[in-house]
């Protein structure tokens, strides 16, 4: 190995940098931003140590061989772009060839933007099946303040974006439990859609599921179609709760009977886990407050926390 006794400046200069708060989705990822840079670090003391700056080649920022992995940015190209609502975006990315994400159901992937010099990091979870062949779908809320909803919104059909993981994800087996509840607030419905087109893709998958999605308003519901083919398995049931529309006489006479308004409470969580045909395991997905309301009307419902898993 050709050794350098460069001088101190030069290897300040390849010093890996501490990632800054912005930098850390929060997702509890296995790397974390700040485990690859612990172990870039502990990389560069031992090549300092030795003066050998050939030990630091093996680091690799980005990659370009179009494979998800979890210690490094690798490079998409994004296929389309599709609105929602006035601010919900559908984005899907091309995989090589037929090759498929892999993902196991509710997993997350990591984003990497540069706003304003700053970097920036946030876990999605695809919507879309993970044996898709050829692509990847996510389903993005942009925020008017949100420093990553900046860079979302100056997407376009063919810009490449950079991801890594997978990470996180629900250990679901096929009829382990009788009855999935899930209470997914706006983009929270993204691993839930996984998992539920999961059971009806699997003839042999018995569970039933009580799918409980809370909007604002009915024109926010997303994917609409999806969820309504979804609705009419003979296992799955899904209802609405709009908290900022009055009354459910606008809406279409299909979603009436299965529409809540106002918030999700104590005593609609009461009602929706008393019909439900089984004793439920909840999944949930939401902000945190969403999260911690969701997990206090679930224990003054007589649900265990073991009977719970948090996205």
């Amino acid at each position: 190995l050709q050794t350098m006794s460069g001088n101190e400046d030069d290897w300040l200069a390849l010093k890996p940098r501490e990632p800054s708060p912005s930098q850390c989705c929060g997702s509890g990822c296995k790397p974390c931003i700040y485990d690859v840079y612990e172990k870039e670090l502990a990389q560069w003391e031992r090549a300092k140590a030795k003066q050998d700056k050939s030990l630091l080649m093996e680091k690799k920022e980005q990659s370009n061989n179009s494979e998800l992995n979890p210690d490094t940015f690798t490079a998409f190209s994004i296929s389309s772009v599709e609105q929602l609502t006035e601010d919900t975006y559908q984005y899907r990315f091309e995989l090589p060839g037929n090759s498929s994400l892999q993902l196991s159901l509710g997993q997350h992937i990591v984003l990497r933007g540069v706003v304003n010099g700053l970097e920036v990091q946030r876990a999605y979870t695809p919507i879309s099946p993970g044996y898709a062949e050829g692509y990847f779908e996510v389903l993005v809320k942009c925020y008017e303040a949100g420093l990553m909803s900046q860079y979302i919104k100056t997407w376009k059909k063919g810009d490449t974006v950079f991801w890594r993981g997978p990470f996180g994800g629900f250990p679901y087996q096929p009829n382990k439990h009788g009855e999935l509840l899930m209470l997914a607030s706006g983009t929270g419905l993204a691993p839930m859609l996984p998992i539920l087109q999961s059971i009806t893709d699997d003839e042999e998958d018995e569970t039933f599921v009580t799918l409980v999605g809370c909007f604002p308003t009915f024109d926010k519901i997303y994917l609409k179609p999806l969820l309504q083919d979804l609705a009419r398995y003979w296992n799955v049931r899904i209802f609405y709760v709009l908290s900022q529309e009055t009354s459910l006489e606008k809406l279409p006479w299909s979603y009436q009977e299965n529409t809540y308004t106002g918030h999700l409470n104590e005593d609609l969580m009461k009602t929706i886990i008393n019909s439900c045909r089984r004793k439920p395991f909840v999944l949930i997905c939401g902000s945190s407050a969403f999260s911690e309301d969701m997990s206090k009307y679930l224990k003054a419902a007589g649900i265990e926390e073991n009977s719970c898993f948090v996205f």
